[in-house]
């Protein structure tokens, strides 16, 4: 039986009295790529910030190995091998490739052994690594944010819309280096992704979220774009 890394328990919660999450239970099982799927509002981010700790439940739990972390502070919730990517990611624009990575990793041993391993999967940052990360097109930047995470070495990884804004060439390109990052650092991830079809291609499970609740588990993902017209029969669930 597949061990479960990571799992959601009943989560309630909200901004304010607006009521965002209404009893969300996921699980995800170490190694996967599981894919949060629903329309915009649905609370996909929402249930994402509360799984790393910047958004504290109203009811619940969040179980990550075993151990209730439902109310450890994010840095907590890092240091056990959380990692998170926000929508836009995030860089140092006045330092270089390099210097964004070295600080990422500044109180870790082995540092030239974790640089070279995120360049195994993104080799244009090593072609640029004294470029500024300011001067990068915007498909390098999110490949550097995702990098400045995937370099602490992380067990899994929350990308919250990790395409958002690239062109669709880059989109291929992104999705499938995160699929290397699965494969090759066998690093479990969770995906909140607006381009469903290619979410789905590289996913083994997804849950579809509506109105702030679980109302599906699809355990092949592949077969939500085989259907005629998809949006439009997900969108009336």
């Amino acid at each position: 039986m597949e061990e479960i890394i990571l799992k959601t328990e009943n989560i309630y919660a909200s901004y304010g009295k607006k009521e965002i999450l209404r009893g969300v239970s996921i699980e995800i099982k170490n190694g996967e790529i599981v894919s949060l799927i629903g329309p915009n509002g649905a609370g996909k981010s929402t249930l994402l910030k509360v799984i790393i700790g910047f958004l504290n439940p109203k009811n619940g739990k969040i179980i990550f190995k075993n151990q209730d972390i439902t109310f450890f502070p994010v840095y907590k919730r890092a240091n056990l091998g959380i990692g998170y990517l926000k929508q836009g990611g995030s860089v140092f624009t006045n330092l270089s490739v390099l210097e964004n990575l070295k600080l990422s990793i500044s109180n870790l041993k082995d540092k030239e052994e974790n640089i070279q391993k995120v360049y195994s999967i993104f080799g244009e940052l090593k072609e640029k690594e004294n470029i500024r990360a300011g001067f990068l097109s915007g498909g390098l930047k999110q490949m550097l944010s995702i990098s400045m995470i995937l370099i602490r070495n992380p067990e899994i990884i929350l990308l919250d819309e990790p395409s958002a804004g690239l062109s669709p060439s880059m989109v291929k390109i992104l999705i499938e280096r995160i699929k290397e990052i699965n494969q090759k650092m066998k690093t479990t991830i969770l995906l909140v992704e607006q381009n469903i079809r290619q979410a789905v291609l590289i996913s083994n499970r997804a849950y579809l979220l509506k109105n702030g609740e679980i109302i599906k588990e699809e355990k092949n993902p592949i077969s939500l774009i085989e259907k005629e017209n998809f949006e439009k029969i997900f969108f009336k669930m």
